[in-house]
């Protein structure tokens, strides 16, 4: 939520500077460029028709100004579904036409969103001859996600980037923003994107050239910029036998301070380090080699601000009792956090304190239905402090949906019902994701328990999820899958065990 919040500012900053939103328009076309896109694309049955015809226009709005060929860009397509699936290998489609047209015929798979799997299936294919994929071209993952998963992604997605894969991220749902920060490249300001589906051309312009970035042929260029490194690569121009490479670099303000490093001919990619914060360097490489000559390439990279944390404070997994505090980034050079915390409006406040290497804690023993302040300080090795606050909520007791059923009610129509939430209910929100066709959010009275679903297409399969509100926060959320039987056989539910209960925003 924070996250949507601070894309939200960023985007009022850009209209008030007055930038216009990228659009659709004609696109110059971009040359000198070479590597393999591959696009993951959740194709599972948690993503609507709607949501997933989307995502196909922000694919090709993204790679359409690109030029397709062996020697420059190519694209693939990865279905995230219960078994991964290959839309068509990265050399089938060397045209913008031809690959425009397998763009918008690529079909919805449905199924189970199996993450982990698929992205060690896109490792393989990413990196195989069999697949078109070339060797030393730059590879880049698009990671394009509504924020679930039923399985791991950690362990794939770190050997994909081990691999040297450049991962974006973007999430149209309500993903878990640590888990998603630490799967993107980093750092996550430049390669992870949270925005709503319909939003998505807003993004575009700014992903495109990040891709660019990665994939511009012939150029050094650097990646993964902190305030202290950065990651310089380059094609391969030698190997071990004709030459190596000397590469210089320095301040630009400071060019006596010029270091050298040299490497050999083998490598495509260095790393320094040790550098000073928000400082441009002029990077220099410069081949040496008895056998061909290769002019020096030179780059300028200016490294970010200093890190500081918290930057970020994350509330979540409220409950009566208690609620869970995590925290970004997480620093070496921090010793130690302390979490203050007390109810407003009140004098009384208690104190956590958990070592450097931690990002959460549970707060625990916490009265019901109360506003709590959270205060989250980092203390750091230097013995400098940095503290920033959050406000929590507490649900009430037995916040929660129960009973959730289902009625048929003649052609395309369900009646759903619930049993009431304990406490003093203000409402009951009511989310029916349809199969086909666009989502709809009802909002009913406390004293109404019950509502009619309409336009649920014969033969779908379709999620509900009801979730009271209350006067500071929702309570917790009851989600079923229902399937509407074709012709006259009404509808059939999933018992309440074959399907995980969701949230309902």
């Amino acid at each position: 939520m924070l996250a949507k919040a601070v894309f939200s500012l960023g985007l009022w900053l850009r209209f008030a500077a007055g930038q216009s939103t990228p659009g659709r328009g004609p696109q110059l076309p971009i040359s000198n460029s070479e590597g393999d896109i591959l696009f993951l694309l959740d194709s599972s049955g948690s993503v609507s028709y709607y949501e997933f015809s989307k995502v196909k226009e922000f694919m090709w709005d993204l790679v359409h100004p690109f030029t397709f060929g062996p020697k420059d860009v190519q694209t693939s397509i990865i279905h995230i579904s219960t078994t991964p699936t290959m839309e068509f290998p990265f050399d089938q489609y060397l045209s913008r036409e031809t690959l425009h047209k397998a763009i918008q015929g690529t079909q919805q798979l449905m199924g189970d969103t199996n993450t982990g799997k698929a992205l060690s299936y896109a490792k393989e294919k990413l990196f195989s001859d069999g697949a078109g994929a070339r060797p030393d071209v730059p590879k880049v993952l698009v990671w394009v996600t509504d924020g679930f998963s039923t399985d791991d992604i950690s362990e794939p997605m770190q050997l994909l980037k081990d691999m040297g894969a450049m991962v974006f991220i973007v999430s149209t749902g309500r993903g878990n923003y640590l888990e998603l920060s630490a799967a993107a490249s980093q750092p996550p300001e430049k390669h992870l994107h949270f925005v709503d589906v319909d939003d998505l051309p807003i993004i575009t312009k700014e992903l495109r050239d990040a891709i660019l970035d990665v994939i511009q042929a012939n150029r050094l260029h650097a990646v993964d910029i902190t305030s202290s490194s950065f990651h310089l690569m380059w094609p391969q121009l030698l190997s071990q036998e004709t030459g190596y490479y000397t590469i210089e670099y320095a301040p630009t303000d400071y060019p006596a301070r010029k270091r050298t490093k040299q490497v050999s001919g083998a490598h495509t990619s260095l790393i320094l380090s040790n550098l000073a914060p928000e400082t441009t360097y002029e990077v220099a490489l410069i081949p040496e080699s008895n056998i061909h000559y290769f002019p020096p390439q030179t780059t300028r990279v200016t490294t970010l601000a200093e890190e500081i944390t918290p930057a970020q404070v994350f509330i979540s997994e409220s409950g009566p009792h208690s609620f869970h505090v995590s925290w970004a980034p997480t620093l070496d050079s921090v010793l130690g956090y302390q979490i203050l915390y007390g109810p407003l409006p009140g004098n009384s406040v208690k104190l956590l304190e958990v070592d450097g290497r931690s990002n959460s804690t549970v707060v625990e023993n916490l009265a019901p239905n109360t506003t709590y302040l959270v205060t989250v300080t980092a203390t750091y090795r230097s013995g400098k402090e940095k503290s920033l606050s959050a406000k929590a909520c507490t649900q009430e007791e037995g916040s929660k949906v129960r009973h959730l059923r289902f009625e048929d009610m003649g052609p395309n129509t369900l009646k759903a019902s619930w049993d009431a939430a304990d406490g003093k209910v203000q409402g009951y929100r009511v989310r029916c994701r349809r199969q086909t066709g666009p989502t709809s959010v009802i909002s009913v009275s406390p004293q109404v328990h019950s509502v009619l679903l309409t336009d649920l297409a014969s033969g779908t399969t379709n999620k509900v999820c009801v979730k009271p509100m209350y006067k500071n926060q929702p309570g917790k959320g009851l989600c079923r899958m229902v399937h509407v039987q074709p012709g006259e056989l009404g509808c059939k539910a999933e018992p309440p065990g074959h399907f995980s209960q969701g949230k309902v925003s």
